[in-house]
């Protein structure tokens, strides 16, 4: 099975183009969660098991964790190991190296965390993206057009005609030669999320900036879907991992996290 049927399977099963981004912020960590040995774990560990029928993935940002050191990596194995397996799981560490460099990040982030997929950054070119494709099950979510507003620093610059970000799907496009490479397009750029599933039919299209950052979800459903209203994985992150800060944070999350799953599927009709 590769990547994308597998990503197809989950998301027939649960209904749900829903992907939870686990972006957890100690400093946002409910106090009374401190009396754990593991705040951020509990923390997680309570938003998995109220939501993991209601998605298709869950994406780890690597920076909130690895920035707290050695035991940062032990609480993304403690998270990772929650997880159903049938569910994809994302790594967003955004690497991009030369081919020796990006083998290390590679070993680390598919070998090691055994994330089924991962983001990753194609400015150096294919060999720093190649070591994180070599296995069919496990994908890789080239940035192609993000949603931040530094995106108009390069990605709109015009080559040959045409906008890099354009060059950079279809490239990727090219790579794809295990149906295992996806992209990253914000939901804050509808016309070109429109315009990059046209060039790319049949690849899946990871759409960050709904709910904080106000990206238009049905637009995301109506331009980031294929044409069996599959393929998009819609992050939201503290919209709903944050839905509440109290004792009932996991409760919140689950009917947050439902609200928008449901709504999703309205627009997919």
């Amino acid at each position: 099975m590769n990547f994308v049927q597998r990503l197809r399977k989950i998301q027939r099963k649960h209904k749900s183009l829903l992907c939870i981004g686990l972006d957890t912020d100690i400093n946002k960590v409910p106090e009374f969660l401190f009396e754990y040995g593991d705040p951020v774990y509990e923390f997680n560990r309570r938003i998995i098991d109220a939501t993991k029928d209601l998605v298709c993935a869950y994406k780890i940002n690597l920076a909130f964790y690895e920035s707290t050191g050695e035991h940062g990596w032990y609480t993304v194995h403690q998270t990772l190991a929650r997880i159903p397996e049938e569910i994809v799981t994302i790594g967003d560490a955004k690497r991009g190296d030369i081919g020796n460099s990006a083998e290390m990040y590679a070993k680390l982030i598919v070998d090691d965390y055994e994330f089924a997929a991962c983001t990753v950054n194609p400015y150096m070119g294919e060999d720093s993206v190649r070591p994180f494709i070599k296995n069919r099950a496990q994908g890789a979510f080239v940035l192609a057009l993000t949603s931040n507003p530094g995106a108009k620093d390069f990605q709109y610059l015009k080559v040959s005609g045409r906008p890099l970000y354009e060059h950079v799907v279809a490239r990727a496009k090219k790579w794809n030669t295990l149906k295992n490479i996806g992209l990253v397009v914000g939901a804050t750029r509808p016309k070109e999320l429109q315009r990059i599933r046209r060039m790319v039919p049949d690849m899946p299209i990871l759409i960050p900036g709904v709910g904080a950052q106000g990206g238009d979800l049905k637009l995301a459903i109506q331009y980031g879907c294929d044409k069996n209203g599959e393929l998009a994985v819609i992050n939201a992150s503290r919209s709903i991992i944050y839905a509440s800060g109290g004792e009932k944070f996991a409760s919140a999350a689950r009917e947050a996290a439902l609200a928008m799953r449901d709504e999703m599927n309205e627009y997919r009709k």
